[in-house]
């Protein structure tokens, strides 16, 4: 493993929604970023701190793309279309399980990645919403139960955080974590609280092995949970 007193962070899925609050984030705490995309690293723009690299979790050699990584972060996601839905690619298993052999390769440790507070519980929410919006999901969070068991079983310093559902915005910094599940009074959770509960893991060295859930308190939440009804419909 390469050694620097430099504190990087590489991020898989950098370009998505949560992605891009990981890298402005991590800039500003003073993280140099390697931003990992699937492909178009060529179209970002790198600046002072941060430098863009395609891979392929499935097939590239993610080795040297980890090295020397104060930390690995992922925000590897699928799309919220139906088919996706339905048939779900398994970044979340196979993706994670690559990263992680990765990192063992070259001897970085420490692991954050995205999952959901409905792995431990669908009763979250109004019936409305758990009868048509989680059942959208289901194949998603069983992929994302698999990914933590795989994390269980490995020796690697690993987080998996558990937002509830996700909605744009930015950093607030005053939501609610606590183990494994949201409070059954909330169900949202900003992407750029997220991204910020991630950073904090590593800066901090918390929840190390275990599954932080987070969510807030927003306005209008019974109006954006009919839109998610409406949108996760049959």
């Amino acid at each position: 493993m390469t050694k620097s007193n430099t504190r990087t962070v590489t991020i898989f899925g950098a370009d998505g929604a949560t992605g891009e609050h990981l890298v402005a984030q991590s800039l500003t705490r003073g993280f140099q970023v390697r931003g990992i995309v699937h492909e178009g690293a060529e179209a970002l723009e790198s600046r002072g701190g941060l430098t863009w690299h395609n891979a392929d979790v499935f097939s590239d050699p993610l080795g040297d793309i980890v090295n020397g990584s104060t930390a690995v972060l992922s925000a590897l996601g699928v799309a919220n279309d139906v088919p996706t839905l339905l048939d779900p690619p398994p970044l979340y298993t196979e993706g994670t399980a690559r990263i992680c052999d990765a990192m063992k390769e070259v001897g970085v440790r420490r692991l954050v990645v995205i999952s959901a507070s409905f792995v431990e519980t669908v009763n979250r929410g109004p019936l409305a919403f758990k009868l048509t919006a989680v059942p959208a999901l289901a194949r998603v969070f069983a992929q994302m139960a698999d990914m933590e068991s795989q994390l269980r079983d490995t020796d690697l310093d690993w987080t998996a955080v558990r937002p509830g559902w996700l909605m744009d915005g930015a950093c607030t910094d005053d939501y609610v974590v606590q183990p494994d599940a949201i409070p059954e009074d909330l169900i949202r959770t900003r992407h750029g609280d997220l991204a910020h509960l991630m950073l904090t893991c590593v800066e901090d060295g918390s929840w190390i092995s275990a599954t932080p859930a987070i969510a807030r308190a927003e306005e209008n939440d019974d109006q954006a949970i009919e839109e998610i009804i409406d949108e996760m419909a049959p």
